[in-house]
């Protein structure tokens, strides 16, 4: 990644995470008033979705920053921890947010399927990264990450396009386009990348 696209994503990834968090101030119903009816048998899973998602999405720049990575592992380490435990719980809260939307099926199958590919793509970057394979562990974090940055995309979704068609169309929609274009992105980024490893590593066997 560029420079440029580097402190974009993470300038775009503080300032969600921040706006997400004005529940604190403004409460549920004014501030995520399409959300709030979670508040009634399912209001656990809300917090912890809406609390500890944009703390994942804050992490998640920090996690390739590349100094930060060689020059404090230590802090590299425990930031991928508050991480990974951020995806977790705020994971296992949407799934359970999923199912009760009142987007209607389509929205549910859409913001399901990212919480069980957003949990299972996490848990393998950190059962990699324990076992010492660091090259996977960064793959599995980047398309771990393309799912948290659906935070951001869906956002901008919303804000352009809810003036256009309803924000009750546009919000189904964002259940699927809001994070399968970021993971089709970053494949895309990973097949390129590994096309252009695989001269410089025959050159080196040769």
């Amino acid at each position: 990644m560029t420079k440029t696209r580097t402190i974009l994503i993470a300038v775009l990834s503080l300032a969600v995470a921040l706006a997400s968090w004005r529940f604190l101030v403004f409460g549920v119903a004014q501030a995520m008033p399409f959300m709030a009816h979670h508040l009634d048998g399912r209001a656990v899973a809300l917090y912890a979705h809406i609390l500890l998602a944009p703390m994942a999405l804050a992490a998640m720049p920090f996690q390739f920053w590349p100094r930060l990575r060689a020059r404090r592992p230590a802090l590299h380490r425990w930031t991928g921890r508050v991480y990974a435990g951020a995806v977790l719980l705020s994971g296992l809260g949407g799934l359970w947010l999923a199912p009760g939307t009142s987007a209607g099926p389509v929205a549910a199958w859409g913001f399901g399927l990212l919480a069980v590919l957003w949990l299972g793509s996490t848990a393998r970057a950190v059962w990699l990264a324990r076992a010492g394979r660091i090259a996977e562990h960064r793959v599995w974090m980047l398309r771990s990450a393309a799912m948290t940055f659906g935070a951001v995309t869906l956002r901008l979704q919303l804000g352009l396009f809810a003036p256009l068609v309803g924000f009750e169309t546009i919000y189904v929609i964002t259940a699927w386009s809001s994070w399968v274009p970021n993971l089709m992105l970053i494949e895309w980024w990973l097949r390129r990348d590994r096309a252009r490893r695989l001269p410089v590593a025959a050159q080196g066997a040769a």
